[in-house]
């Protein structure tokens, strides 16, 4: 697997402060080892656009989609409460 971002989530991520970034790099590492991985808390979003919600911390998420053997990263948010 591997994983692409789109152009909207790499300002969203450019956006981030360094210690953000670093935790969410962290993730997508995690990410790529197992989509399972306890941390990450990904779980299905949007089952009509095949859209997947996961944690990068408390505050923060990414929602992606799974295209074959590619994690398409399209959004990085603060997560709504």
């Amino acid at each position: 697997m591997q994983i692409i971002f789109s152009k909207k989530a790499t300002r969203d991520y450019e956006n981030l402060t360094l210690e953000l970034r670093k935790t969410a790099d962290k993730q997508f590492n995690f990410l790529l080892k197992n989509l399972k991985y306890v941390s990450l808390h990904a779980k299905k979003y949007d089952e009509a656009q095949d859209i997947w919600q996961a944690r990068i911390n408390k505050d923060w998420r990414f929602y992606f989609q799974i295209r074959g053997n590619i994690y398409y990263i399209v959004t990085i948010i603060k997560h709504p409460k």
